[in-house]
């Protein structure tokens, strides 16, 4: 419901919140597509419209733009997202919680494994995004795959978190997992973010699970069941990520990104060195 950034998400969902000048779900999209994925599948709520209003063909806009000759704006607009990515978009009438969304999909997903994004984890890849680093290992050991990273100690309550057992460079086994776990019994500090790669049999098991953490359904649950049948990696991406759920995390994403926007990255930097830097903040 992104009550963290009320007033602003009464109306705009929090997805749609701009970095700079793409909505936070972009990124996403943008994400899923290097990763080599052409089905968007979009689990939304209500208050949602403007998600798929995004993505849609834009006639009035193109033909303003078309008409005043500003070409560099129309491309931008009528390439939002490449040719041959198709978009389909399913309501989660209540929110029950990730699990129960991931669920959601599973008549378009059908029996095939699939990626999870969570919008609201920005992550700047450094050059090939998280996604398309995990498809890699998944291309190589065929297993679900768990985006992780290492959190303080004091902030596992605010994730999922696994028992890892390395394998191989920023790869380890999963032999637990539990969601949101007290500082003093969390079983690491290695948190589960916001990408997954999963097997089509976690359909089946979200089915049978039961309301956990918070009175959702959790997707944590359903992958410890998981477990018990088939390996469960967790691979450290490459990169930097951003709670773009928090406003502190989503600050620092902006103006990270601000500095590597082509257009904006030297005058911005002037202006922090000489207006903000020099105010002493």
């Amino acid at each position: 419901m992104g009550t963290r950034f009320l007033p602003a998400t009464k109306a705009n969902p929090k997805e749609m919140l701009p970095v700079v000048d793409k909505p936070l779900i972009q990124y996403a999209a943008e994400e899923a597509v290097e990763a080599g994925i052409d089905v968007l599948v979009f689990v939304t709520g209500r208050n949602k419209r403007s998600i798929p209003d995004h993505f849609d063909k834009a006639y009035e806009l193109e033909t303003e733009l078309e008409e005043r000759g500003k070409e560099k704006m129309l491309e931008i607009v009528r390439n939002i997202l490449p040719a041959g990515v198709t978009c389909v978009y399913i309501r989660q009438a209540e929110a029950l919680g990730l699990g129960h969304a991931v669920g959601c999909a599973r008549p378009v997903v059908g029996d095939e494994p699939f990626a999870v994004i969570l919008a609201d984890d920005l992550i700047d890849g450094a050059g090939k995004g998280a996604l398309k680093q995990m498809v890699e290992v998944y291309e190589q050991y065929g297993s679900s795959i768990l985006g992780v990273e290492e959190v303080p100690p004091s902030e596992t309550h605010k994730y999922g978190v696994v028992t890892p057992e390395p394998i191989a460079d920023r790869l380890w086994n999963v032999t637990g997992i539990v969601e949101k776990p007290a500082p003093e019994v969390a079983p690491s500090n290695m948190a589960v973010v916001g990408r997954y790669i999963l097997t089509p049999r976690i359909f089946e098991l979200l089915e049978n699970t039961q309301k956990g953490a918070g009175g959702e359904i959790q997707l944590t649950d359903a992958i410890s069941d998981l477990l018990a049948e088939q390996q469960v990696l967790a691979h450290r991406f490459n990169g930097t990520r951003y709670d773009c759920g928090s406003k502190l995390g989503y600050l620092q994403a902006t103006v990270e990104y601000a500095l590597k926007h082509p257009e904006l990255k030297d005058d911005f930097r002037e202006y922090l060195l000489g207006n903000v830097c020099s105010r002493g903040i």
